[in-house]
């Protein structure tokens, strides 16, 4: 089931991501962002009011403060995380990062073996390495958009935000055997919406007249429905005591099939013939991978 939950999370994220490309076009990052937390936040209003009664938590084990720390920290961890994706998805082709996001389950995988003990067998190992060299591959054919791994910040950018994302993903892993999916969604939205709107008033509104303007996009909404639904589906997954955070993560990383075809058909970027053979090789991890998990 926490396989099925991971798939159905990959898809979602997939959608997530095609609506934040095409809410930042042209637009100013940081006010976009913040109103992501907000509708995330309005659509979780119903288990942050009902949480105050204790209905929707479950976290007698270590008490309600400690809990909200938790959430605290994962909030900070994933703000940072998205903060560096965001300004990274605006300026790159999303069919470029799309792949360089698949590399956050190799981190996680490293971190899970370190914290959690977990173990992968031949079947996983093989789609961990084809999406290893998926990424070498990726950067020799984005040359051909004058894109250079090693000397462009936003790539730099993106890859911050892949590190702190697996992070996140380890951390996850922790807090979702002590508290329920809904709570710590709820919650750490909250939390989200109360930083992002500190650096809305401190940083961006001061010194908007000096940036890209904002403007209204019917995109945004749907950022904000995309990643709730699918961070759902994630939270569920590792809830489930069974669950793999190393297979998990790797699986959710093959959101990059929907960015992709969205990259193609909606945005019309370039160099998509190389790309699809990166691509190829992710499905194929992706394939190994579930067989390893039966």
């Amino acid at each position: 089931m926490w396989l099925a939950l991971a798939f159905l999370s990959a898809a979602l994220l997939g959608l997530y991501d095609t609506s934040k490309k095409a809410a930042l076009k042209n637009n100013a990052v940081i006010p976009v962002l913040f109103l992501n937390t907000v509708f995330s936040t309005l659509i979780f209003s119903k288990v942050i009011i009902s949480s105050f009664s204790g209905a929707t938590a479950s976290f007698a084990e270590i008490g309600i403060l400690k809990a909200h720390l938790l959430i605290i920290a994962k909030s900070c961890i994933v703000l940072t995380s998205w903060i560096f994706g965001y300004f990274g998805l605006k300026h790159l082709p999303i069919t470029i990062v799309g792949p360089i996001n698949a590399t956050r389950p190799i981190l996680v995988l490293l971190g899970a073996m370190l914290i959690f003990g977990e173990r992968l067998n031949a079947w996983q190992w093989g789609g961990v390495i084809l999406s290893l060299f998926s990424l070498l591959m990726l950067s020799r054919s984005s040359k051909k958009e004058n894109i250079n791994f090693a000397h462009n910040k936003w790539i730099w950018f993106i890859a911050a935000a892949a590190f702190t994302g697996a992070c996140s993903g380890l951390y996850d892993k922790y807090i979702m055997q002590k508290m329920e999916p809904s709570f710590v969604q709820g919650w750490y939205n909250f939390y989200q919406m109360l930083m992002m709107g500190i650096v809305m008033l401190s940083l961006w509104l001061p010194n908007r007249h000096k940036s890209t303007p904002f403007r209204w996009s019917w995109a945004i909404p749907l950022i904000s429905i995309f990643i709730s639904a699918a961070d759902y589906a994630y939270f569920s997954a590792l809830s489930q005591p069974d669950s793999m955070i190393s297979v998990v993560s790797l699986v959710r990383r093959s959101s990059v099939i929907v960015s992709f075809l969205c990259g193609a058909l909606i945005f019309k970027e370039r160099n998509l013939k190389a790309k699809a053979l990166d691509l190829a090789m992710i499905l194929i991890g992706m394939v190994l991978i579930w067989i390893g998990s039966r």
